[in-house]
Formats: C-alpha cells, structure tokens, sequence
C-alpha cells in the first residue's frame, strides 16, 4: 500500500484518531493537511507528518472556512485526492434537559461539517476522476447511546450521508465509506466510568477497547487502491461489541 503522489486533508487532525489517520496516511508516503478549529492546534501534527505536511485552522462547520482551507490545500500541495472527516464533538445530556445549542452545535460539526467539506473536496476530485472520501461516524450511530441524542443523530446522519454521495460520485472514480468506531482509547473517552469500561472489556469477543492505530489501518485501508471496488459502506471497527 503506497499514498506516493496523494494529498489528504483530515479535519480533527491535532489529537487521538484524527492525529493517528493524518500521521498514518504520511508514513505510506501522502501529504497532508491537517485541520484543526484552534489555532495551531496540528502544528505538532505536521511536524510529526513531514512529507511536507501542513496545519490549516478551519471551523467545519463554517463553510467559508471549509472553501478557504481546501483552496490553500490544493494551492500548497497540488491537489486534494483523500478526505477524512474526522471532526467530531460532543455535549452529552438527557435529551430532556438538552438545550437547543447543544443540539445545533453537535449536528454543525458532526454532519454539516462533512457536507461542507465533501461539496468543496469533491470538486478537485471530479476533476481527477479519483478520490477518496471517509467519513468517521460511530457505533452509537448505529445502536443509539442514552444521553447521546445529538450525538447518534449526527453519526447516523453521516451514514446516509456516505451512502448518498456513494451513488452521486460513483462514476467520477470517487469512493465513499464510514468508519464506526467502537470504544477507542482517546481523550475523549478517557472519562469513561469503570462499569462501562467492565462491561466493554466483557461483552467485546476482542475482550478490550480499541486503539486510534486500529482505526488508523481502517482509514489507510479505505484510502487506498486495495479498496477501490468499496462504496457506500460502513466499515464497524469495534472488537466485536455490536455482534
């Protein structure tokens, strides 16, 4: 598996799964651009990349952003062949108790964050008659989560959403699949409570949480030509725990 010649541009790139796919896609020879809403948030990520990568400050779910970021991408680095939107937040609650921001916030970056950056990727890769689009979404999408309305929403959202674009971009050559990730060890589920993590460690056949690299050999595996007869799917990388 090689990436020599392609460029990538993951969103959420500065930490856990996002930071893993970026520094992965770099070691099988792609550059990459990575993306974080703060300031110099990928700096330590691109540095880390080399290949020439670059760090972009962009808030997905502002779609002048999104423009400006991919047209510097494709100015610095000659092009834009892989997508990855990774970019994801959370605002657990009851749904009861759940404001009408936290649940506007998580659906703008979660999924109208992807749309954002699928309609500006995709262009470049029309163009090319190549592309590779993958879209992070999450086994709560698929089975629900108590206190994760917005959340599931979002990450179910996406699903359809990849399948959709799947059928419209077919036949420009470009692919488009999800991950769903089960429990990962990252930042974000560093506060998991123990029994959860009992119950995972129990239930999961693989007996343990996932790793970022685990969801890493996912995305490279979906970016690459060993996939490319692969489109509308959703790829469930979570030790077995939604068997």
């Amino acid at each position: 598996m090689t990436m020599e010649g392609k460029v990538a541009f993951v969103t959420g790139a500065s930490r856990g799964i996002g930071k893993e796919i970026a520094l992965a896609l770099a070691r099988e020879g792609a550059t990459v651009a990575c993306v974080s809403s703060t300031d110099g948030g990928c700096d330590a990520t691109a540095v880390e990349a080399g290949n020439s990568a670059i760090a972009l400050k962009c808030d997905v779910a502002d779609g002048g952003q999104v423009d400006a970021a991919v047209a510097e991408t494709i100015t610095r680095l000659g092009g834009l062949d892989i997508l990855v939107n990774n970019a994801g937040i959370t605002r657990d609650q009851l749904l009861i108790r759940m404001s009408d921001d936290d649940w506007d916030t998580v659906i703008d970056v979660n999924l109208k964050g992807a749309f954002h950056c699928v309609k500006a990727a995709s262009k470049p890769m029309m163009k090319a008659r190549w592309g590779r689009i993958i879209n992070l979404s999450s086994i709560v999408g698929i089975g629900g989560h108590a206190g994760q309305a917005n959340y599931a929403a979002s990450k179910a959202g996406l699903i359809g959403f990849t399948k959709s674009i799947a059928r419209e971009f077919g036949s420009r050559g470009i692919t488009c699949n999800a991950i769903a990730p089960g429990f990962i060890e990252t930042d974000m589920t560093a506060e998991l409570p123990q029994n959860l993590r009992e119950h995972v460690h129990n239930t999961a056949p693989l007996g343990r949480l996932g790793t970022v690299q685990d969801i890493a050999s996912a995305a490279l595996f979906l970016a690459g030509e060993g996939s490319s007869y692969i489109t509308g799917q959703v790829l469930v990388v979570d030790g077995g725990l939604t068997l």
